[in-house]
């Protein structure tokens, strides 16, 4: 017989008309793009510091011994600020996390004050 076509959508598809056109997208200002990267230094600091208490004893204390270092014992000393869990004179929680902590942290409160200071001198 024939072939069915949609001409409506057909003469959508070949029209030159691709409507109106799209506002200029505001450039980003160094203040913002600034002010980016202190959130996501907030983020992530935020997201060490959660996993790094996840090594430290809250309900009961010898357990954070028996789970993370194997033996049933209350732990020697632990801390949130730097995070530390010692279990018969041994460190539990990786190396690793307090000096992340501190670059996220001076991170954040860098870019925060640059931000600022973008922000002030823009004006």
């Amino acid at each position: 017989m024939g072939t069915n076509r949609n001409l409506a959508g057909a003469s959508r598809r070949t029209s030159s008309y691709a409507g109106p056109p799209a506002p200029p997208r505001r450039r980003r200002t160094a203040a913002a793009k600034t002010a980016r990267v202190a959130v996501l230094a907030y983020g992530l600091g935020g997201a060490l510091h959660l996993y790094g208490l996840s090594y430290l004893p809250f309900l009961q204390p010898e357990d954070a011994c028996w789970f993370n270092a194997g033996h049933m014992a209350v732990p020697d000393s632990s801390g949130a600020l730097p995070v530390s869990l010692v279990c018969a004179g041994e460190e539990i929680v990786p190396p690793w996390v307090n000096p992340g902590l501190a670059v996220l942290a001076v991170t954040a409160v860098g870019a925060t004050v640059a931000a600022i200071v973008l922000r002030i001198r823009r004006r």
